[in-house]
């Protein structure tokens, strides 16, 4: 399973690839040196730890994802959950919703998703 964590740094590039994938090692470079002022081996050596994390494969200097944008959310959310609140997402949920009340369409949308959970839909 790939690691998940990754420094802001790290998922800046992440983000950049999975907008512009496939992309061509040199164009990421730019992009970096455009967006962040990042010289191009600042761009290698994170695109080195991205490789190394399993996120992103950098193949004959083609770079494309190995783990998609929303699984790394899903995961990140999950870990979020995990440490925070003992794994327990109505626990999660009682604490986002005591400072913000959910509107109508957000109450919809969570009712939805358990009913696909329980294959009701």
């Amino acid at each position: 399973m790939a690691e998940y964590r990754l420094t802001e740094a790290e998922e800046n590039l992440a983000d950049i690839i999975w907008e512009n994938e496939p992309i061509k090692s040199p164009d990421l470079v730019k992009i970096c040196e455009d967006r962040f002022n990042w010289k191009k081996s600042t761009t290698y050596t994170m695109l080195k730890r991205l490789e190394q994390k399993k996120i992103v494969e950098n193949k004959n200097s083609i770079v494309k994802a190995i783990v998609k944008k929303e699984d790394y959310h899903a995961e990140q959310s999950k870990i979020f959950v995990e440490e925070n609140f003992n794994g327990s997402l109505p626990r999660f949920l009682a604490a986002f919703t005591r400072r913000r009340k959910l509107s109508q369409k957000e109450v919809q949308e969570i009712e939805k998703l358990i009913n696909e959970y329980r294959g009701e839909e």
